[in-house]
């Protein structure tokens, strides 16, 4: 492809489909559902097949910027300005406008790929092909989507409607045609039409259009946001963008690109496509991409399983063990499983509602968190005190910090530690311990060539991580956690 071809990938999903494995701080995009790699990377491998490392912008929002940075840390080099960070979710329009107004700053003939993190493309070399020929539609003022061929009555997905009698460009397999209409997720009687008539496909959620044709085209059907965007747009490349970009997005509407501008515009385009599509929308929807056992079963974990059929067996550390299941899914982790009939496997994200309403901590994130320098995992807590288990890679350090609210007591239990606290700096072995007052200054670091662990014992009122103050940082994190 060429210069001005940029691939935008939308990676800022709040992960509630797929809980207990998903969740806010680390949702779908970031689980290795499917092979050795994420979601997330498998998306930005398949990118870069054609578009440039460089020419890869994520937008991705700042509770999952760490781990989808550390995700991505491959390329790190490439992606150090690449990142867009939204301040809070504002749905897929203004996340697709962000990054069209500064790709439009950095090339005036810029075409973005917009893609979401967390899709399933089996056929990458296909898929490619499509991108390409979509390419040129949207050189031509076009803005392109992709319709997949139904396979079944699916109620989960949105319908898109081609004018077939109104062809916009042909190429070999690919012709692109005017769409007539998008229909939101129909019932099922709806569904079984639609696939009957073989006149509607379900909508990717993948664009391709340049940057100036979109806002355009949201200065036509959305002057609110367009509005919006053009006051932003005269910060772009200067300091004040981020508190600008907070400002506008307090003020920006929620809404999706289909609802926003797909919908009404003229210019709508529908390439029908088949490289192996799936949006893996549930656990239910995982048996489309995933391999199956003999009985139908999709496995993943420590299984033991007598006669079960068509279900989703999924466990993360403890053995599972399931007799004579029909269509159920299990998805069992260290502090939360799930138990449910596959046809109600939708309805997961009512269970992630209700424990928001709880404040219930396992919808936020898992009790083993990684980190750009390894990963901790709470063993305990309650009123006024938290355990932690600290693992430290080789060479890495944790950022300089203090803590408000909150005293820690440090156990070594295998490795060297460097401690900083304070003016001080020492080293600790196995079996040696240190205690870091709150309002102090400190480190750990690993010097040595074996991994550090360490118990953390938290005591104080408040033990939450964004009681955390960064005075320095390898990782460039921001100075509080958020």
């Amino acid at each position: 492809m060429n210069d001005h071809v940029f691939g935008v990938i939308l990676a800022g999903g709040s992960g509630t489909r797929f809980w207990p494995l998903s969740r806010e701080r680390f949702p779908k995009q970031l689980l290795r559902i499917i092979g050795e790699r994420t979601l997330l990377q498998q998306t930005f491998e398949r990118l870069i097949q054609h578009i440039s490392a460089k020419q890869m912008m994520i937008v991705t929002n700042e509770i999952q910027a760490e781990p989808t940075r550390l995700q991505l840390n491959d390329w790190k080099d490439d992606l150090t300005d690449n990142i867009i960070l939204e301040p809070e979710g504002r749905n897929t329009a203004p996340a697709i406008a962000l990054s069209a107004l500064q790709l439009l700053h950095r090339d005036p003939e810029a075409v973005m790929v917009v893609v979401p993190a967390d899709h399933v493309v089996k056929a990458s070399k296909k898929f490619m092909k499509a991108v390409l020929f979509a390419t040129k539609l949207a050189k031509q003022g076009h803005l392109v989507t992709f319709g997949i061929y139904p396979s079944r009555p699916e109620t989960g997905y949105g319908y898109i409607q081609p004018n077939t009698r109104k062809q916009v460009g042909s190429q070999g397999a690919f012709v692109g045609y005017s769409v007539t209409k998008f229909v939101e997720k129909p019932n099922l009687p709806t569904a079984k039409r639609y696939c009957r008539s073989k006149n509607y496909f379900w909508n990717s959620g993948i664009f391709v259009w340049k940057a100036s044709s979109i806002l355009e085209e949201l200065a036509l059907q959305q002057p609110k946001l367009s509005k919006i965007l053009n006051n932003l747009a005269r910060h772009v490349g200067t300091p004040e963008f981020p508190a600008s970009l907070r400002k506008a997005y307090g003020k920006m509407p929620s809404l999706s690109i289909d609802h926003a501008v797909m919908e009404q515009s003229v210019r709508s385009v529908v390439v029908p496509v088949d490289f192996g599509w799936s949006d893996v929308g549930s656990w239910g929807s995982l048996e489309e991409v995933a391999p199956l056992d003999k009985d139908g079963n999709v496995r993943n974990g420590n299984i033991i399983d007598i006669g079960s059929r068509n279900s989703v067996l999924f466990g993360e550390r403890r053995m599972v063990a399931t007799i004579g299941l029909d269509n159920m899914v299990v998805v069992d982790t260290p502090d939360a499983t799930l138990v449910c009939p596959k046809d109600r496997a939708q309805d997961v994200k009512a269970i992630v509602s209700l424990l928001k309403q709880q404040q219930a901590p396992e919808h936020l994130e898992h009790r083993r968190v990684q980190r750009p320098w390894g990963a901790y995992t709470v063993l305990e807590e309650g009123q006024g005190y938290k355990v932690k288990r600290i693992e430290v890679v080789p060479g890495k350090r944790l950022s300089l910090q203090l803590h408000h609210q909150r005293s820690e007591h440090w156990v070594v239990i295998a490795g060297t530690a460097r401690v900083t606290r304070g003016e001080e700096v020492y080293d600790l072995q196995a079996g040696m311990s240190t205690g870091i007052p709150k309002e102090t200054a400190h480190r750990l670091e690993n010097p040595g060539q074996a991994l550090l662990e360490i118990i953390e014992i938290q005591n104080g009122p408040y033990l939450g991580e964004d009681d955390i103050v960064r005075l320095k940082d390898d990782f460039g994190r921001m100075p509080l956690v958020r």
